[in-house]
């Protein structure tokens, strides 16, 4: 048989054989398809909708040839058609997920019923008893999975057009049962809120379909809530009313009125919250969670902060035990970070902020040691992984993340110290604390005993956290907390060209390339490229020869270019893609829906993974791969950890990722694009972050234009929190 030409759309019938690879959306999967006339099996790719193996199914697509794994069938369109002959019935039968039928029972089944067997599983199912060996109970069982299995299927072809996975079909089915789809015909806005993973469009998709009317009050309250959703995820924690109003109507369409009715029914039904008027300011709103958090962190601040002084009574033999401290550690205490480590013993809530080479790591040692000497139960936590490592090896103490501080549990639900269970400490240094969210706020502050000192560590300066707040912004501007703003560059931090231009860049001023005799190095440079096409060439030109070959450092290992944004020709992925084809395009490479994975790979953990002791924004490299278990094996700092087809989720490839993402990390030589094509993320505090990441070596590639501008915008955009406010009240 003529196959067609890799551009024609070509319809392929037969049976679902054999499942090779199948990802746990359901989005992804790789299997053998069985065609009549055809002697051996065709390899079909793409979404096969849950379809079980021994299912004939009818495939829309086209063929493509993959570099490694030749002709394939890309699936555009995907239809089950339950099959009609005694062999193809029993095969569907014993490989369903139907419970009680094994391959000896579905053989007696069809031996029993015949081409018929579907048909009366359909329309007469009590006859199943009919056959030898199945009673009434295991009868009921497998006809309870047989409907279910019925309705899953009716449900993924009802679902499919709309974009939702079997997977997420699957979880509708669980939540609904046998009403799943007359709750999403009647109001499909539910699986907003009931289902983790289907967002407003979608559900506004199947609405359309469904003719459900564009004012229609459920499209109107899931609209108010998803903008509310869109605004934490820009770091908001509430938004105007007014702003709120504004935003929603750009979502549901310009022609919505007055919004008054659906607000004040989801304020009445518990799923936020219309904060009173605070003088000529508009309400502000609030989702049920972040107005919860929000009180709840100004409550416990403001508990903490009106407790007595630790030693109140003690100064001077806190003087003097601070200066046997820095003979000891042979430091000299500049008269700022000295008030910030008797702070602590004078206030139990302090704050500690300052730019690059202004000491406040020497603060913690010095804090840790005076807290040994008074006999205090002193702890050092940090919001990631990488940065309470940093922490521990600058301090030479145990540092722990907040969520291992707080010990969070999956199975228990959430974290195990709060205020039924506090915590067994008497001061509490957390670095890195710009990166704290008012959730992770609220979770660590409510686990404080009455009589502990919280220091929070950290450059105010930075980008705020991923999450919604600015609290260490909020915890200074409120007054309630004892701030020390350090602000005086130690001579040997003076030396660094890369801290002197952090400190240029947060005063507005266009970083300088030191002067340098010939071919003598420095450790700031600034390449021009006109174009990001340009940039993208030079970077990786960087990235895999110049800066190895100059400094000696390891182009796997040492070097971290930051982005940010992940689109455009010097985005993350446009720079991952061609940096993963260099170093490791030869390799052997196992997949993950669109993502590949090869030996040698430079790959980051992107969610926190207590069981392996890996942890959100940790780098590491692949070590080996399972083409056949299509498993992985990554090296992380001397840890060996295992990854299967699930847990590849939890990688993406690191040779570029975003400045966000680098937060709370530090990597010896460190390459930044800066160029218009990223104008909207063009900030003064992106890129002062950025530049605050290297160690040993910073390369800014792009224009001066682009610098200028990230230089010249300070006005990072306005959070909407109510912290300070709580606090100063």
């Amino acid at each position: 048989m003529q196959e067609p030409s890799p551009s024609e759309t070509e319809r392929l019938r037969g049976v679902l054989a054999r499942v090779r690879f199948a990802s746990d959306d359901g989005q992804f999967a790789v299997c053998d398809l069985e065609i009549p006339d055809r002697h051996l099996p065709v390899t079909i790719v793409g979404n096969i909708l849950a379809t079980n193996v021994g299912t004939t199914v009818e495939v829309t697509g086209q063929w493509r040839n993959d570099p490694r794994y030749g002709r394939q069938f890309r699936i555009q369109s995907l239809r089950s058609v339950l099959p009609k002959t005694r062999e193809g019935i029993e095969k569907y039968l014993a490989s369903s997920m139907m419970q009680g039928i094994g391959p000896t029972l579905a053989s007696r089944i069809v031996d029993h019923f015949g081409e018929a067997t579907l048909e009366i599983l359909d329309d007469d199912p009590e006859r199943i008893v009919e056959v030898e060996g199945i009673g009434e109970k295991r009868g009921a069982q497998i006809l309870e999975s047989w409907r279910e299995d019925r309705l899953v299927h009716r449900l993924m072809v009802a679902l499919r057009s709309h974009g939702i996975s079997a997977a997420m079909a699957v979880k509708i089915h669980q939540r609904f049962g046998a009403q799943a789809l007359d709750v999403i015909r009647r109001n499909p806005y539910r699986l907003v809120e009931e289902i983790r993973g289907i967002g407003f469009r979608t559900a506004d998709q199947i609405a359309r379909h469904f003719d459900i009317e564009e004012d229609s009050p459920a499209r109107l309250r899931a609209g108010l809530l998803h903008t509310l959703d869109e605004a934490h995820d820009d770091g908001h924690v509430y938004l105007p009313r007014p702003l709120l109003a504004e935003r929603a109507r750009e979502l549901l369409g310009s022609k919505i009125g007055d919004l008054d009715d659906p607000l004040q029914d989801l304020a009445r039904s518990d799923r936020l919250v219309i904060a009173a008027r605070q003088g000529d300011r508009p309400p502000a709103i609030y989702s049920i969670k972040a107005h919860h958090a929000e009180v709840g962190a100004a409550r416990h601040l403001r508990r903490l902060a009106g407790q007595r002084r630790l030693l109140s009574d003690r100064d001077s033999e806190l003087d003097g035990q601070l200066s046997n401290i820095e003979a000891s550690l042979g430091i000299d205490l500049a008269t700022e970070q000295r008030r910030a480590v008797l702070s602590v013993f004078d206030h139990p809530l302090a704050v500690v902020t300052g730019g690059p080479g202004t000491g406040k790591t020497t603060i913690v040692e010095a804090i840790c040691e005076l807290g040994d000497k008074l006999d205090k139960k002193i702890s050092l936590a940090a919001p990631t992984g990488r940065a309470a490592k940093r922490l521990s090896e600058a301090t030479a103490r145990e540092a722990r993340t907040i969520h291992r501080l707080l010990e969070f549990s999956f199975e228990k639900g959430g974290f195990q110290y709060d205020e039924d269970r506090p915590l067994n400490v008497d001061v509490l240094i957390v670095d890195e604390a710009s990166m704290i969210d008012i959730y992770l706020l609220y979770s660590l502050v409510r686990a404080l005993p009455s009589g502990a000192s919280l220091v929070l560590v950290g450059d105010v300066d930075q980008l705020p956290s991923v999450g919604p707040g600015q609290v260490l912004r909020d915890l200074i501007d409120s007054d309630v907390s004892n701030v020390v703003q350090l602000t005086e560059i130690f001579r040997q931090a003076e030396e660094s060209s890369i801290v002197v231009n952090a400190h240029r860049i947060n005063a507005g001023k266009i970083p300088l390339v030191p002067n340098r005799d010939g071919d003598e190095l420095v450790d700031f440079y600034t390449l021009n490229a006109t174009n990001p096409d340009v940039a993208k060439e030079r970077i990786v030109e960087l990235a895999t020869s110049r800066i190895p070959d100059a400094f000696g450092f390891d182009p796997m290992r040492d070097i971290q270019i930051l982005s940010p944004m992940y689109r455009g020709e010097v985005g993350c992925h446009s720079l991952n893609q061609k940096l993963q084809e260099l170093f490791c395009g030869a390799q052997p490479r196992i997949t993950r829906g669109d993502n590949a994975f090869h030996r040698g790979d430079r790959i980051m953990q992107t969610r926190n993974n207590y069981d392996e002791d890996v942890f959100n924004g940790d780098i590491g490299r692949v070590i080996d791969v399972d083409i056949d278990e299509n498993q992985l094996v990554a090296n992380f700092d001397g840890r060996r950890v295992r990854y299967d087809t699930d847990g590849l989720d939890q990688l993406a490839l690191a040779y570029a990722i975003t400045v966000h993402k680098s937060q709370g990390s530090e990597y010896p030589a460190v390459i930044i694009p800066v160029t218009t094509q990223h104008y909207v993320m063009l900030q003064r505090n992106l890129l002062y972050t950025a530049v605050t990441r290297g160690r040993e070596l910073v390369i800014l590639v792009g224009t001066r234009r682009a610098v200028e501008l990230a230089v010249k915008n300070a006005d990072a955009s306005r959070r909407y929190t109510g912290l300070s406010a709580r606090l100063r009240s």
